[in-house]
């Protein structure tokens, strides 16, 4: 069995970090990553509260449990961190979370209607139609828990005025799906401007369970 690498973990999720805001996901201090330590029970790394990614290290990571008591690092975790432990609770298939701020899915979370099946990769990525998450304020465990009933075994939920969560067996599929649903969120808005039909796509008719 393989150690897990708790510093690289800490530069993939800087990596991804910087990613995000490369693709306008980000902006300012917004935003936040996650990842399960596979070989320790109880653990978790976490983006600190208040940072802007381009002045971060791997070493600004922190660990906290599942209760969100920092365990080791030189910040407060993510203001948010109680919304991620409530999926891991909730998700033991999920080993990382990505928290966004994009412009397109933002839109349909201020109208409040689900990002539906647009283009195929987002169907894929998120299993189904990207739902809507009504607005509550997101510092506390209770807006976690009703966002795991609204997101249910999906990968992506949107927060209503806020901003996206996407979920994923490892940080690269996570943030795959970040990307995803911006890409269709942006063509769905451009689509309706067109149509009040536009075509959608149904994830258990695909018949296809990988990306493509």
């Amino acid at each position: 069995m393989t150690t897990f690498d708790i510093a690289a973990a800490k530069r993939e999720i800087l990596d991804y970090c910087l990613r995000s805001m490369d693709y306008g996901l980000n902006f300012n201090t917004q935003g936040n990553i996650s990842m399960r330590i596979p070989d320790q029970d109880d653990r978790f790394l976490i983006t600190p509260t208040d940072l802007e990614y381009d002045k971060m290290t791997p070493d600004d990571i922190v660990i906290v449990d599942s209760d969100s008591n920092l365990i080791e690092g030189p910040h407060q975790p993510s203001s948010e961190v109680t919304v991620h432990m409530a999926v891991y609770r909730r998700r033991p298939d999920v080993n990382a979370i990505v928290h966004t701020e994009p412009v397109y899915a933002n839109v349909w979370g201020v109208i409040g209607e689900p990002i539906t099946g647009t283009l195929v990769n987002m169907v894929i990525y998120t299993k189904g139609d990207v739902p809507i998450m009504p607005f509550q304020l997101s510092n506390n465990t209770e807006f976690g828990d009703a966002m795991c009933d609204v997101m249910g075994d999906l990968n992506a939920v949107v927060w209503a005025n806020h901003g996206l969560l996407t979920v994923g067996d490892n940080l690269r599929d996570a943030f795959k799906t970040s990307v995803a649903v911006e890409s269709a969120a942006r063509v769905l808005l451009h689509a309706r401007s067109v149509t009040d039909q536009p075509i959608v796509l149904e994830f258990d008719k695909l018949g296809i369970t990988s990306a493509l």
